[in-house]
């Protein structure tokens, strides 16, 4: 063991025994223009933690409400509950069952709103009858919201907050509305306590680390742009590695940072280093106002065992809403003794099972002991009714030759739920609509009566935006006309109901999508990116009929452009599900679909353009040069990710059924990405069913026996077809070769009976002779030999296959390395491991970085 492992060990174990200090240096580092505290319903004011509370019932109070009927009462929570805390704002509140409006005079602005909840029984009105709505400044905060069954499906001690940041226009006036639920005479709204409080410009809204590139958005080219018109819900904030600092220690802003230990989900919890007595330099980029200094100075990291921290993830979930773009911030700062220079510590930033960041390196970013932090957005789009899911982060090491320590850090999270085009940051609620509000039989009963999904729906909110009804519209306007004529008697084709609005401005729209629908195009426009389907421009044939090269937005864009051989009806069913499959899907290691065209009787798809075409052009076309192993080891772990994805990260197993090595194709940087979903079938959601029964379909010499056998079709057939292509890559040779020797023909019957009978070196590409280090290939056909188990069941899952990949890459490079000590010790030299990095990293292709991609 080196000794910057020792010292690294010592420091770590050392760290973790020290107290964690809650306070800071930059404590009210911001003075708020606007500091209002209203306690709701009191007619005095009151001091908690150094902080003035303004009761609104008191005489000629400036945070009077005004109702519509002027009925709005001021009453004391139950004393006798135990629940009850022993502050303002929670002991008294403000109740009406008819609208009544807070108005705030304050200047232009971002600013902090946050609502104080106490549910209790307050006398004539129920704990269980508080259905209300709240609008502020001409946004929709809640709706049809209950006080009551949020607080009991939330971890908290009865009584919560919310917080919003919104902005404040140049009238200087902040209205916030309070309206009961129409639908129920007993309905009513209530507030136990609102903040008022101002925020730097650049805090959250473009902000200084954003402005010159946008916020990074997952699967899309476009960043994107957090403007002053979005509403933000804070949905979570958390001190990693930390404890709770609460709104006294905030920066001056009063925000609450919770600890991290509940939402940490990964196999292994990491460790948590700290060092209370770094000095924190903050800059112009992250001012000491951004978090409080506990955030900077506690951590949670993976520790120090690499061969640990190479087999997961360091991972947080989350639940969120589904439907809605999220603002994710992640705080770093690298104070650990150990860690100094630029490479020391490098690692993998994953979102939503997405890869965002494939080297992050905070010294580069920031230097030693210097705050920063970085934004991505993320879309969690589901049309499957599903309304809450975990939005998880993780945190992934990267090898020996790529960074000192294969070791990650995160020192704060901050999530928040961004408002969509109409204002709104409540989602579809198809359970509880206005006239079919709970009425006084059922809120009788206790809350836990109450049925799981009614309860997610009353919590959530209620209210779904045309952008959503039209998504869901689409998806059951195709699933009815499945089988029918393309064409309806008017002319009209299937896509006919939501091409028009998704296209009309297909000139403004760019070539990425910008959802989860993709983009249509007119034949014109093909017939312009492909010179009329110039020949030259064709680079691949297949059954599904001529590839071609393309260019579209007037030659910006460059593309691939499948055209269907026409009249081929199985065609016809392939290109409908490579529609609805892939428009849905957005993932690093799957081709992206940008678009489709159906006009004057013509079917074409559109991809993202891959310069490096088939991974199988590359194994057997003697034009292009021979792949090097590690390299072939990466683009296999890429495709992997891909086939991982889709029977798990996806929002339904997905079986692609056509896996084979001429649809895993290669960009620029040799990143794989799978491809060809036209065969492909949605497995099943029901745990009494573990298989899909139907024709059978894929390609001879990649089909699983099982699935051939019983005409039933599971995830394991896709891992069989994996194994056949980690053959194809070691072997460099089809499938099925009809010339060879007869027990040679099919590639997978061969390759077991080599591995079984000890002479794998016989079957190995030539082109590999003496590169593969023994252990890796040990590995390796170790993995490829467990994939075309006769049984399903035997066989691993695809994130099993990930991580045995990743292995015997660690160990291939780990030899390498080895190799390479060893020959400069021999020549009297010495290469540090920091020099190894730094070297490797210069040399490398960079796929190794872009070929790994999510897991938690």
């Amino acid at each position: 063991m080196k000794p910057p492992l020792l010292l690294f060990i010592f420091i770590s174990v050392s760290l973790e025994a020290l107290p964690i200090s809650v306070t800071g240096n930059n404590v009210d580092a911001y003075r708020p223009t606007d500091d209002i505290a209203v306690d709701c319903g009191s007619s005095t004011s009151s001091t908690v933690e150094n902080r003035n509370w303004i009761g609104d019932a008191a005489n000629r109070s400036d945070y009077s409400p005004i109702g519509k009927t002027h009925s709005s009462i001021t009453t004391q929570a139950n004393i006798s509950s135990p629940r009850v805390p022993g502050t303002a704002p929670y002991l008294t509140a403000r109740l009406s069952r008819s609208e009544f409006v807070y108005t705030f005079h304050v200047t232009a602005g971002p600013k902090f709103v946050r609502l104080h909840f106490f549910p209790s029984d307050y006398p004539n009105f129920r704990r269980v009858d508080s259905f209300f709505s709240v609008e502020a400044a001409g946004y929709t905060l809640l709706r049809s919201f209950s006080a009551s069954l949020f607080a009991d499906s939330t971890p908290s001690a009865g009584f919560f907050s919310k917080e919003f940041s919104l902005n404040v226009g140049e009238d200087q006036i902040l209205i916030i509305t309070f309206t009961p639920t129409p639908g129920n005479s007993d309905a009513y709204a209530f507030v136990n306590g609102i903040e008022v409080v101002s925020m730097p410009e650049s805090l959250y809204y473009n902000t200084v680390v954003d402005s010159t590139e946008g916020i990074k958005l997952p699967g899309q080219l476009v960043p994107y742009t957090l403007d002053t018109t979005k509403v933000l819900e804070a949905v979570k904030r958390l001190n990693v590695g930390g404890q709770f600092v609460g709104p006294a220690h905030d920066t001056g802003m009063y925000r609450t940072w919770e600890a991290d230990d509940e939402y940490v989900t990964s196999s292994d919890i990491g460790v948590l280093p700290v060092n209370i007595s770094i000095q924190l330099n903050y800059g112009e980029q992250v001012p000491n106002y951004t978090a409080p200094d506990p955030v900077y100075t506690t951590a949670r990291t993976m520790g120090t065992d690499k061969s640990i921290n190479l087999s997961y993830n360091l991972t947080w979930s989350v639940e969120v809403e589904t439907n809605f773009y999220y603002l994710v911030r992640l705080h770093f700062c690298e104070f650990q003794i150990e860690i100094n220079e630029p490479l020391d510590r490098v690692f993998k930033i994953f979102l939503d099972s997405q890869l965002v960041e494939d080297h992050a390196d905070v010294i580069s970013w920031s230097g030693k002991g210097v705050p920063i932090y970085r934004d991505f957005a993320v879309a969690l789009l589901d049309h499957s009714q599903k309304k809450r899911t975990n939005l998880s982060v993780a945190l992934g090491a990267l090898p020996d030759g790529s960074t000192l320590y294969s070791d990650a850090i995160l020192n704060g999270l901050e999530i928040f739920k961004i408002s969509d085009p109409d204002g709104n940051l409540v989602g579809l609620n198809p359970d509880l609509v206005p006239n079919k509000v709970p009425g006084p039989p059922l809120a009788s009963k206790a809350p836990s009566s109450l049925s799981k999904a009614v309860k997610i729906a009353i919590v959530a909110g209620g209210t779904s935006g045309f952008t959503i009804l039209s998504l869901l519209a689409f998806f059951l306007y195709r699933r009815r006309n499945r089988g029918k004529d393309s064409t309806s008697s008017n002319g009209t084709t299937w896509w006919g109901p939501v091409s028009y609005v998704m296209t009309k401005s297909t000139k403004t729209q760019g070539s990425s999508l910008s959802s989860d629908l993709c983009r249509h195009f007119s034949l014109a426009e093909i017939r312009a990116a492909t010179n009329n389907f110039d020949k030259v421009f064709i680079i691949g044939v297949g059954g599904f009929g001529n590839v071609y090269k393309g260019y579209v937005d007037g030659g910006a864009t460059q593309v691939a452009i499948k055209r269907l051989n026409q009249g081929s009806q199985q065609g016809l069913h392939e290109f409908r599900t490579e529609i609805e499959m892939l428009s849905q899907l957005r993932h690093l290691h799957l081709v992206s679909l940008i678009g489709f065209c159906e006009d004057a009787g013509e079917m074409i798809l559109v991809y993202d353009y891959m310069a490096r075409g088939t991974l199988s052009s590359h194994l057997y076309n003697t034009d292009n040069p021979p792949l090097p192993w590690k390299q072939r080891l990466e683009i296999c772990i890429g495709a992997a990710w891909g086939l991982h994805y889709l029977h798990s990260g996806a929002k339904h197993t997905i079986i692609h059924r056509d896996v084979k090595t001429t649809n895993i194709l290669l960009n620029e940087k040799w990143v794989a990405k799978v491809s060809d979903f036209g065969l492909s079938k949605v497995g099943t959601t029901s745990e009494s069913k573990t298989h899909v029964s139907t024709a059978v379909k894929g390609t001879f010499g990649y089909l699983d026996p099982e699935y051939y056998r019983r005409q039933r079709l599971t995830d394991k057939s896709d891992v069989y077809s994996f194994g056949v292509v980690l053959f194809e890559v070691l072997c460099a040779r089809p499938a099925v070769s009809r010339m060879a020797p007869m027990e040679q023909i099919s590639l997978a019957e061969w390759a077991q009976s080599c591995c079984k009978s000890g002479s794998v070196e016989e079957m190995v590409d030539p082109h590999l002779k003496g590169a593969i280090a023994l252990e890796c290939l040990n590995k390796f056909c170790e993995i490829a030999m467990s994939c075309l188990q006769d049984e399903g069941a035997k066989r691993p899952s695809m994130n099993d296959v990930v991580w045995g990949l990743n292995f015997a890459l660690q160990l291939q490079v780990s030899t390498e390395l080895e190799a390479i000590n060893t020959s400069d010790s021999d020549s009297g030299g010495w290469k540090s491991s920091r020099e190894t990095a730094t070297s490797t990293r210069a040399g490398s292709n960079d796929v190794c970085d872009e070929s790994m991609t999510s897991h938690d």
